[in-house]
C-alpha cells in the first residue's frame, strides 16, 4: 500500500517571526555575498550567494502562503489558496534554473580566460556565510518541536554550511596557493547541485498543477484495498490527486450490493478510513452505485445505464 511522505520546507512549526528573520537574514546574507563576489572576483561566491537566495526565497513563499492559505476557502477558490506556494514556486524555479544555466556557462569561460581573484575577500565572505547558515540551521532546528519537517530543513542548511565551507577552502587555495582554477571548479559543483534540485522540484511542482497521481500512490493498490471491504463488488473511475504537497484528494464510483441506509453510511465511513489510514487521503468523493445501475466502459469514457 502507499505511504505518505512529506516533503515540505519544514515551516510549519515554526513561528512567523522567526521564519520572516531567517528570510531577512539570508536575503541579506545572499546581497552581501554577491557584492564580496563582485568585488574579489570570484563566480563560487556568486554562485553561493545564488544558492543562499534560493533559500531565501523558498522560505519567503512557505511564509506567503502559510499568511494566504489561512484565509481559508470563499465561494471564488473553493478549494482555498493552498496553490499560492506552487505558481510561486513554479516562477523560482523557473528564474533559478536560468541562473545556473548562466553559471555553468561562466564558470567553463572562467577555466579558459581565467581573472585575477582577491583569496582573502573570498573567504571573509565565505566565512560570514558559513555563521548565518548555521544560526539559520539553530532557529529552525530550536523551533522544530520534534517536527521532521523542521529536522528536513535544518539538514538542507547544514548542505548550505557545507558550500559555504568549500568556498571558504576554495579562498584560502587562491590565497595561499594562487590555485585560481579552484574558484570555477566550486562554481561547477554548487551550479549543478543547484541545477539538479530545482530539475527534481520543478518536476514535482508540475505534476502537482497536472493534478498528476503522487508518485508514490498506485491506483491499482488503493482499487485492490477497496475491493477488499466487505459489501464492495467493484470499484472505478478512480481519480487521485494532490490539492498541494500535504493534501491528497481522491473520487471513485463504489457499486455495492443492496443495503439499507445505515448500512451505506456505515460503509461509507469504512471506506473513508481505509484511504486515511493507509493512503493519506483525507478529502474523497464517493458515488456508490448498484450492481444494476453500475458505469460502464465505452471508448473515450464511461456511461451510466438509468
Amino acid at each position: 500500500m502507499g505511504h505518505d511522505h512529506d516533503h515540505s520546507h519544514g515551516t510549519e512549526n515554526v513561528s512567523d517571526g522567526v521564519l520572516l528573520w531567517t528570510v531577512i537574514v539570508n536575503l541579506g546574507l545572499s546581497v552581501f555575498e554577491f557584492a564580496a563576489g563582485v568585488i574579489s572576483g570570484s563566480v563560487a561566491l556568486m554562485a553561493d550567494a545564488l544558492h543562499n537566495t534560493n533559500d531565501a526565497a523558498a522560505l519567503l513563499i512557505a511564509y506567503i502562503a502559510r499568511r494566504i492559505s489561512r484565509k481559508g476557502a470563499d465561494e471564488q477558490y473553493t478549494f482555498g489558496y493552498r496553490r499560492a506556494e506552487l505558481i510561486g514556486a513554479m516562477i523560482q524555479l523557473t528564474a533559478l534554473i536560468l541562473v545556473g544555466l548562466y553559471l555553468v556557462y561562466e564558470a567553463v569561460r572562467r577555466f579558459f580566460d581565467p581573472e585575477p581573484l582577491l583569496g582573502g575577500w573570498i573567504m571573509a565572505a565565505a566565512g560570514v556565510a558559513l555563521v548565518v547558515d548555521i544560526v539559520t540551521a539553530w532557529l529552525l532546528w530550536s523551533m522544530s518541536k520534534g517536527s521532521l519537517n523542521v529536522k528536513a530543513a535544518f539538514l538542507h542548511n547544514l548542505t548550505d554550511a557545507g558550500a559555504s565551507v568549500a568556498v571558504l577552502l576554495g579562498g584560502a587555495a587562491i590565497l595561499w596557493l594562487d590555485w585560481t582554477w579552484v574558484d570555477p571548479v566550486i562554481t561547477l559543483i554548487i551550479a549543478g547541485y543547484i541545477l539538479y534540485m530545482s530539475f527534481g522540484m520543478l518536476k514535482k511542482t508540475s505534476r502537482i498543477l497536472m493534478e498528476g497521481t503522487p508518485t508514490n500512490l498506485s491506483v491499482d493498490e488503493i482499487k485492490e484495498a477497496l475491493q477488499n471491504l466487505d459489501g464492495i463488488k467493484n470499484v472505478h473511475h478512480i481519480h487521485v490527486w494532490e490539492l498541494d504537497e500535504h493534501h491528497r484528494a481522491l473520487e471513485a464510483h463504489v457499486v455495492i450490493g443492496a443495503c439499507s441506509m445505515e448500512e451505506l453510511e456505515s460503509l461509507k465511513a469504512t471506506v473513508k478510513t481505509c484511504l486515511g489510514k493507509h493512503f493519506s487521503i483525507h478529502h474523497s468523493t464517493l458515488e456508490f452505485e448498484s450492481a444494476e445501475n453500475r458505469c460502464h466502459n465505452i471508448k473515450g469514457g464511461e456511461y451510466c445505464s438509468s
